[in-house]
């Protein structure tokens, strides 16, 4: 979880610094170069190339489009928002992904979720305050990446059932980089990032993987009620970098805004566990 909360903030200060130079498709266009470049060499030293299959390929372009959409807002709110409060909004997806799970993967609505859903958007609403100046810039597409992210999760779990996660990597990084070449290359040109830059886009290439892994890792490793109050660590370390080095104010709405949000997500999490506890005891 340390490696998921340094990758994740790493990716934020780089996406931020290049953001001048490079626009959100440009960003996500070079991450994909490399991740797919990390993806082919690490499968080919493992053996794994050949779990690289065509199966389930239009839901591999739903998870990819979902995350790609998700992702280049992602990139496109930094640049209008403290880092604390985009990170905020980021652990609002479990929140998402509840309300979806039930018409996406058929699964029940619990009283304890609805619960956890109302409680998870008093905390977004306490984050966002849009009764004191209508939505800030930044706020739409910081609100809109979480739902995008949610249905990547979705999307994700789906093709977890029957595909490894070598194709599930492979195809994220191949079909997210032809939509990155598309979209930044409409207009006919694609700027090159400077020598100085190149550190933060591989940072960001490499960032992105890692920080799945390590939360994949670590939920092997440990409970969900272990790691997720870990995870959101993230959020006072990226807001300690944001005031140091980018005079972002700590502003106490968005802490306790989502404080609540993870009250919520672990509300939901604590009674998903003690449930299976049950089970296990008879």
């Amino acid at each position: 979880m340390t490696g998921t909360i340094v990758s994740f903030s790493a990716m934020a200060v780089s996406g931020r610094e290049i953001s001048f130079e490079l626009d959100t498709f440009e960003i996500m266009m070079y991450r994909s170069i490399i991740g797919l470049i990390i993806v082919l060499v690490i499968s080919t030293l493992l053996k794994t190339r050949n779990q690289i299959t065509t199966n389930k390929l239009s839901l591999h372009f739903l998870r990819n489009l979902s995350h790609f959409t998700g992702q280049n807002l992602w990139f496109y709110a930094l640049t209008l928002i403290p880092f604390a409060q985009l990170f905020a909004f980021e652990f609002s997806v479990p929140l998402w992904v509840m309300l979806a799970a039930p018409f996406l993967l058929g699964e029940r609505l619990t009283n304890i979720r609805i619960i956890s859903i109302l409680v998870g958007f008093v905390g977004i609403l306490i984050v966002t305050r849009p009764w004191l100046a209508g939505l800030a810039p930044g706020i739409i597409p910081a609100a809109l990446c979480a739902i995008g992210f949610a249905c990547s999760v979705i999307f994700t779990k789906k093709l977890t059932q029957t595909v490894s996660i070598t194709c599930i990597l492979f195809w994220l990084t191949s079909m997210q980089l032809a939509m990155a070449i598309i979209c930044a290359g409409y207009d006919g040109e694609i700027a090159l990032p400077s020598s100085s830059n190149l550190i933060w886009i591989i940072i960001i290439g490499i960032g992105g993987l890692l920080a799945h892994f390590c939360i994949t890792k670590a939920l092997q490793l440990a409970p969900a009620t272990v790691v997720t109050p870990i995870d959101f660590c993230r959020l006072p370390v990226i807001a300690a970098i944001g005031y140091i080095f980018y005079n972002e104010n700590l502003d106490i709405f968005i802490i306790g805004g989502a404080i609540i949000i993870f009250v919520a997500n672990y509300i939901n999490i604590w009674s998903e566990t003690r449930q299976k506890v049950l089970k296990v005891n008879g």
